[in-house]
């Protein structure tokens, strides 16, 4: 069988929002099982907790909002992704400002703290959405489907006409041990023309060299370069990661995307769960074995019971 994860202590992370530019401290706490991962703004009192589900999503430009108006925290795609990238499903956290600090625009940051803090394992089964037909959404000449298979793969492709990035495409099975080495490092990227119209729309007041890839016409300006030669489609499945960990649960089944972004994603969330056909919870004990054993940590990230 196996266990629902928390952190083994709390801890806390201090970095700056890329697209608000504003300095922020978040605090991790472990919870209980089934508590899933809660936000909370500790510099808006009195405000209500946002529970990081596909319902909650509000805004996805450019970023995954969870909550609307002045109650609501932005850039959580990045922290959601290493935690289900660990198979950590319950956390609280509390942070002091509107953004999770984007750190170095990777999930590297984020899994060092995690493996730092360590991980504890909750007396209680982990639950899998296991994916029983296809649902897909469609937006213009971009799309996304997830149909069924026996754990989670993701195939992904981005097409961009800059001459470093053009088409890519990455199929990434998940595992613990395949995130951490294939996908929590990859970092956003963007491109130099588009900065002053990001910065007219009140985003990326943040950003710089230090937390993202940036591309001028023909080449990426950062001066250690590339971690990946494919980083561009590899810091997209791990956006996509974020963004459908946000169904709840565990994932048995196939996503495909096509020029997606932080809408597509969350438009097939809600229309996967808006259909009831498409999906089954599941326990972890009644599930196939590989989708388990993807879940099995590295070593040296072995959980201690809580």
């Amino acid at each position: 069988m196996l266990y629902q994860r928390t952190i083994a202590k709390k801890v806390s992370i201090t970095g700056i929002g890329i697209h608000s530019g504003k300095k922020v401290t978040m605090t991790l706490h472990p919870a209980e099982a089934d508590f899933g991962i809660q936000f909370r703004r500790i510099d808006l009192p009195g405000a209500e907790t946002l529970k990081a589900d596909a319902t909650t999503v509000g805004a996805t430009e450019n970023n995954t909002t969870l909550g609307e108006g002045v109650n609501s925290v932005h850039t959580v795609e990045h922290l959601l992704s290493v935690l289900y990238g660990l198979g950590v499903n319950n956390v609280f956290v509390e942070i002091n400002g509107p953004e999770v600090p984007i750190m170095d625009g990777s999930g590297a940051s984020f899994v060092f703290v995690l493996k730092d803090t360590g991980i504890a394992t909750l007396n209680k089964s982990k639950k899998f959405l296991v994916v029983l037909e296809p649902v897909e959404v469609k937006v213009d000449d971009k799309w996304a489907r997830i149909e069924p298979a026996s754990r989670l793969i993701i195939d992904s492709t981005i097409d961009f006409t800059h001459p470093l990035i053009k088409t890519q495409n990455k199929v990434f099975e998940f595992s613990c041990e395949n995130f951490i080495k294939e996908i929590g490092r990859a970092r956003t990227f963007g491109m130099l023309r588009d900065v002053d119209v990001l910065k007219r729309r009140g985003l990326i007041k943040g950003g710089s060299l230090d937390n993202a890839i940036v591309l001028d016409d023909f080449k990426v300006m950062n001066p250690e370069g590339l971690r990946f030669r494919d980083e561009f489609v590899r810091h997209k499945i791990l956006d996509t990661l974020g963004d459908i960990s946000l169904l709840g649960y565990e994932i048995a089944g196939k996503i495909t995307t096509f020029k997606s972004g932080h809408n597509l994603h969350n438009l097939l969330c809600r229309k996967l769960l808006e259909t009831q056909s498409a999906y089954q919870i599941v326990s972890a004990s009644s599930l196939e074995k590989e989708a388990v054993q993807a879940f099995e940590l590295p070593l040296g990230l072995a959980p201690s019971f809580h």
